[in-house]
């Protein structure tokens, strides 16, 4: 398996995974329109031609961004993919200069174990007023957010 930076050609298949989890309701569906003009924002990881994880570093303010549609294809999960993806952005996060990262998530105890705490939503405004006013869910999110000061 190969961790690398998306490519055009990978933007399909990772569609299809991320919205396999946003059909159940885990993450907030993206258009493939909305993958190619956020194309440099993805990793991916790779087996054999087939993405098989996917996750996003998106840059939202000078000093904080956010971890999006991380998935991992269930024939893949429990095999670290994640975390490897996670800890890529956030490297790439500190290389950027990017001094917070933060996750909505149903998962808050994987992003514990990667250095991450809670914080309330509220503290996110550019988040709120970006992406979560166009979620179905909104304003009774029950995702819970995390965040990660980098040094």
């Amino acid at each position: 398996m190969k961790l690398r930076k998306a490519k055009i050609s990978d933007l399909k298949q990772a569609h299809r995974l991320i919205n396999e989890f946003a059909k159940r309701g885990q993450m907030i569906p993206r258009s493939l329109n909305e993958l190619y003009e956020t194309l440099r924002d993805f990793v991916i990881c790779e087996s054999g031609g087939t993405v098989c994880g996917v996750c996003s570093l998106h840059i939202m303010w000078e000093d904080l961004a956010e971890i999006r549609s991380l998935a991992v294809d269930k024939r893949y999960q429990n095999r670290g993919i994640g975390r490897n993806l996670v800890k890529h952005c956030i490297r790439e996060a500190r290389a950027l200069g990017i001094k917070r990262i933060f996750a909505l998530t149903y998962h808050p105890e994987f992003f514990r174990k990667l250095g991450f705490a809670d914080t309330d939503k509220a503290a996110l405004p550019q988040k709120i007023w970006g992406d979560c006013v166009r979620c179905p869910r909104f304003p009774e999110c029950d995702e819970n957010a995390v965040i990660i000061h980098l040094d």
